[in-house]
């Protein structure tokens, strides 16, 4: 039985065949995408392999979908396929030093149809790990599905992990900072960029104050993922590995691609948890490690690695 149950939008990233503006662009390569799906996948390639909760259109992008996850090993107990709707799609364009922006086909598509109770109580009662992210709180009824599911599973003693995610495109009447704020009242680590606080309203600057301005908030953990400066945790007595903070530098390496990078440091950060790592320091180490190897190939999912490239890097 898995131990981490993921939730959340799986769609169809389609990338640029160069830097610039979406008019601009020719071409694109079609990837498999959606941070909880490559959260899914990444916990599957480090071998912990999690259920995971979603709603595919039945077109041909869901079918790619669907398939793409069962080839990777992840379960498909929870992965629902919706007859009336669509599968969502993402855009990214991406300038010359790699930031990038997403444009979003996602209204009334299949993930945002998931609703309340899709995953039985029996199920939340048989893993530890939890994880939900911020791109479903942007419609509902998956807003309030994944808000019923993070209540349910800590009534279930489960560990909450939430990444806010911010994709400002999704909120053109405002709304993130309140729905982050709904979610943070359930969750017990968070992962976040410092972008994505900003966008949640924390005035707090720098990683130390934001960090602990999260836990004031309830989580007893936040992590901190800080682009090419690395990560930073920290932890209140409540957390299971206790008190504490911890930092790490990253790992270098040569970047072709930074999609998906959050999403690789958030698996790593997952099946450190779920193995019993016990310190802040072999987490962040693990997960920056996972991350770092994600950015060296194109595309989110297509490019996350297994657990004997991430020991040769740490070991390297």
């Amino acid at each position: 039985m898995p131990d981490v149950l993921v939730s959340g939008e799986t769609l169809v990233d389609f990338l640029p065949d160069h830097p610039g503006p979406l008019a601009d662009v020719d071409s694109f390569a079609r990837r498999p995408g959606g941070a909880p799906a490559n959260v899914a996948v990444g916990l599957a390639r480090l071998g912990e392999a999690p259920w995971f909760w979603t709603r595919l259109g039945r077109d041909p992008f869901g079918d790619f979908l669907g398939e793409t996850l069962a080839e990777q090993g992840v379960p498909d107990r929870f992965v629902e396929h919706d007859p009336e709707a669509k599968t969502p799609l993402a855009f990214v364009t991406h300038d010359a030093a790699g930031d990038r922006a997403f444009t979003f086909y996602r209204d009334g598509t299949a993930d945002t149809r998931l609703e309340p109770g899709g995953v039985p109580d029996a199920a939340l009662d048989a893993v530890e790990w939890v994880y939900v992210g911020g791109v479903m709180l942007a419609a509902e009824p998956g807003r309030s599905a994944t808000v019923e599911l993070a209540e349910r599973a800590r009534d279930s003693d489960c560990e909450v992990v939430f990444d806010p995610n911010a994709r400002p495109e999704l909120w053109p009447s405002g709304g993130f900072a309140d729905a982050v704020v709904e979610l943070l009242d359930h969750a017990t680590v968070v992962k976040a960029t410092p972008a994505d606080l900003d966008h949640a309203g924390f005035a707090v600057r720098g990683p130390e104050g934001l960090a602990e301005a999260v836990c004031d908030r309830g989580p007893h953990t936040a992590l901190l993922t800080l682009g090419d400066e690395g990560s930073y945790a920290h932890a209140t007595p409540e957390a299971p590995w206790g008190a504490g903070s911890a930092s790490h530098s990253g790992f270098d390496v040569d970047v072709a691609d930074t999609t998906g990078a959050g999403d690789a440091f958030t698996a790593g950060a997952l099946a450190a948890f779920a193995a019993g790592v016990e310190t802040l320091n072999e987490v962040l180490s693990f997960a920056n490690a996972v991350a770092a190897l994600t950015t060296t190939a194109d595309g989110a999912m297509t490019a996350l690695p297994d657990r004997e490239s991430v020991d040769r890097l740490r070991e390297s």
